[in-house]
């Protein structure tokens, strides 16, 4: 077994263990690899060990990689800042993006979307630790971004996503989690019909399955270490 394999392996040990622990069924959280900045070659080790979820940050890396791995079935997330420039590969490359945070953008990924693909999911990403130096919509924007979005053709609000401030306190990675999962339940109130929670990473997944994750987005415990020498 390789080192991508037993790694995959010991990941999904935890999210059954962590969703069993939170009275959940493990079938309830997606796995999702984040695999920017690793090479194609490492993807295919995570595809051949059982992964086929993959999210990417950098378009022209992305694209990169999407052509060296099209004999494989891959559903390609983008998770990354969009560019408007961009919108048109990230449309006509992926099936989900996390990282919506403008009307505008939303707005051009519709416009761009093929119409022969179905919908494009999205999800909002919410700056839900209220960080200077992180994307996303304030928590108080989110109901009226939410709504304008779902009126959007080609694309399917599915849910929000959020990258808190770290903390290795369990409680204390639990409550921004918490905050988005009241968000997107005051969201079904108010009549949509969202069912995505894009949250939890490497080092907190388990307080953010705790909390109703559906998506957990882990890329170190499976690949190692990142060298961000060569992004794009």
């Amino acid at each position: 077994m390789t080192t991508i394999a037993s790694n995959l392996q010991a990941v999904r040990d935890a999210i059954d263990a962590a969703a069993v622990k939170a009275g959940r069924f493990a079938s309830e959280v997606k796995l999702l690899a984040v695999s920017k900045t690793f090479s194609a070659d490492a993807l295919r080790e995570a595809y051949h060990a059982g992964q086929t979820c993959f999210a990417e940050s950098y378009v022209q890396e992305a694209l990169n990689k999407i052509a060296a791995l099209q004999d494989l079935t891959i559903e390609w997330h983008y998770i990354g800042p969009i560019q408007s420039n961009k919108a048109r590969a990230i449309v006509e490359n992926f099936s989900w993006v996390h990282s919506v945070d403008r009307l505008k953008i939303a707005e051009r990924l519709s416009e761009q979307r093929p119409t022969h693909l179905p919908p494009l999911q999205v999800c909002l990403q919410v700056n839900i630790s209220m960080e200077t130096s992180k994307s996303g919509v304030s928590p108080d924007e989110v109901s009226a971004l939410a709504h304008a979005i779902a009126k959007l053709p080609g694309l399917t609000l599915r849910g929000l996503m959020a990258v808190p401030a770290p903390s290795d306190d369990g409680a204390a990675q639990r409550l921004p989690f918490m905050q988005l999962r009241k968000l997107l339940d005051q969201l079904n109130q108010q009549g949509l019909q969202l069912d995505t929670l894009s949250m939890g990473m490497s080092h907190d997944f388990a307080a953010a399955i705790a909390e109703g994750s559906t998506i957990v987005r882990i890329g170190t415990a499976i690949f190692g270490n990142r060298n961000y020498g060569e992004k794009k």
